[in-house]
């Protein structure tokens, strides 16, 4: 029996009172009211609220349009033949899929984190992190990547109006032929000068050459056709699905545009309407744009034709009039365009790192902003350097594949967000819901996987390292000073 008298023995810390343990902390949400409560601000100063539809769609269409077009399109056609429409029509469709996922969280969490900021609501800080750190991976390399090929179009540029070439020991990487790629550094640079202005004057820039890239796919579209043969279409499909799914998967990193639109959450003046209308609209454009244009540039050149073809289509031009003139006008209007890719592409990793940042997963310096411009002036620097950097030493069609795996990966976890979010705050308001739920986001989730498994062994294994660095980076700094940490101890 027990002895009434004695004292009461101490049972040890309550369940309520103990700290949680590692499973329960790498499992925290972050809640999506504080999320969007916490919208614009940053250390010393917050984002400004600028950008309306126009200017976000705007956004949108220059982080998309000309990666695929310009620079990718020579490193696709050969793994595909003439079926590369297809390629481009496979990746459309698993970017609508991923878009309409978007464009549901974009509406409901208009925050800067973009799909980082949905996965730490509806899955939690680790899964957070690995989608962050996929963002960091998806938009550092394709900046370099679309810088690589804003070299090639240069040269063909100053080729064509003054009859030189930057050496190639300054235009191309090593592996390529070169030393050190000048010309990928130096765009990066002009669209960081950019950026340091504001989120505002940036938006202003790259409407004008978003506007004069879609009158140069155009013009390539009327006087390309003049050289189409359909003989050049009779083996269509020469490698198989394998080689259409293969460049498809290249090609993916093309659609990130959308992504891009949704990291101006902050930035944006009525961010729950316009932002799923502005992801929409941008993705039907392009997508059409990018298929009519690879028809006409495999039906005016043999697709065995394509290989090594950084500036395909100015190539292209140049064959079909035989004159020099409307290739080196092509090559004229694909340096203004590409630089629009690298200024929108550059500034939605800023905010990527800005929204990190201000959770506490990394320095606090990517946080902090200017109270003039109202832009994060040292995030930029550093991403800008880096990027730039990563330009001029590696080759394309690495960065290329690197950027695609990042993109799909993290588009896999928005459509699993979606289905969350739904499940969790089913009553919560959407300015856009995802028809046929969860059927579409399945669908989403498993094209991403599908193209995932397309690419080559060498991008898994970058993959893997990348991942690997991260999660070391996240256990050795963000697990210990995240912002929701304290509350838990």
């Amino acid at each position: 029996m027990l002895d009434q008298g004695a004292p009461p023995q101490n049972p040890g810390p309550t369940a309520a009172s103990r700290p949680p343990g590692v499973g329960a902390r790498l499992m925290r949400r972050k809640p999506v009211e504080r999320l969007v409560a916490e919208g614009g601000q940053g250390e010393g100063g917050s984002l400004r609220r600028t950008l309306g539809l126009w200017q976000l769609t705007m956004i949108s269409i220059g982080a998309t349009l000309g990666t695929g077009i310009f620079v990718v399109l020579g490193e696709a056609v050969p793994k595909a033949g003439p079926a590369v429409t297809l390629s481009f029509v496979i990746a459309g469709l698993t970017a609508l899929f991923s878009a309409l996922s978007y464009a549901e969280l974009a509406g409901t969490i208009p925050v800067a984190g973009s799909s980082y900021s949905y996965a730490y609501a509806t899955m939690g800080e680790l899964i957070a992190w690995i989608c962050g750190w996929c963002l960091v991976l998806e938009y550092g390399v394709s900046v370099a990547a679309v810088a690589v090929g804003w070299g090639e179009y240069l040269n063909e540029l100053l080729d064509g109006t003054i009859g030189v070439t930057i050496p190639a020991a300054l235009s191309a990487p090593p592996g390529d032929g070169g030393v050190f790629n000048l010309p990928a550094l130096i765009v990066v640079l002009l669209a960081m000068a950019f950026l340091l202005g504001g989120a505002r004057e940036s938006a202003r820039a790259n409407t004008v050459m978003v506007v004069v890239k879609i009158a140069a796919l155009v013009m390539f579209c009327a006087i390309g056709v003049q050289g189409f043969r359909s003989g050049n279409y009779e083996n269509f499909m020469p490698l198989g699905m394998a080689g259409v799914s293969a460049a498809g998967a290249t090609l993916f990193f093309s659609y990130i545009g959308f992504d891009a639109a949704s990291t101006a959450g902050e930035e944006a003046k009525n961010a729950q309407r316009d932002l799923p209308r502005a992801i929409m609209l941008s993705l039907v454009i392009v997508t059409a744009l990018y298929v009519l244009v690879a028809a006409v540039a495999v039906g005016a050149k043999p697709w065995k034709g394509f290989t090594d073809s950084e500036a395909a289509l100015a190539q292209i031009m140049r064959e079909v009039t035989g004159q020099t003139f409307w290739g080196t006008l092509l090559a004229f209007c694909a340096v203004i365009a590409i630089a629009s890719v690298v200024l929108t592409v550059l500034y939605g990793q800023t905010r990527i790192l800005f929204a990190m940042s201000r959770d506490g997963l990394v320095p606090k310096v990517f946080a902090r902003v200017h109270p003039k411009t109202g832009a994060p002036r040292a995030n930029t620097l550093i991403v800008s350097l880096f990027c730039g950097v990563l330009a001029a030493a590696i080759p394309l069609g690495q960065l290329a594949d690197a950027t695609s795996i990042g993109t799909l990966f993290a588009f896999a976890l928005v459509n699993v967000a979606v289905v969350v979010l739904r499940r969790t705050k089913p009553d919560m308001p959407r300015t856009f819901r995802v028809p046929l739920s969860p059927v579409l986001p399945a669908l989403g989730f498993a094209f991403c996987i599908w193209m995932m498994g397309s690419l080559s062994t060498v991008t898994w294994v970058v993959f893997g390292v990348w991942m690997a660095a991260g999660l070391v980076f996240y256990f050795l700094y963000g697990y210990r000073r995240s912002r929701l940490a304290p509350s838990e101890k």
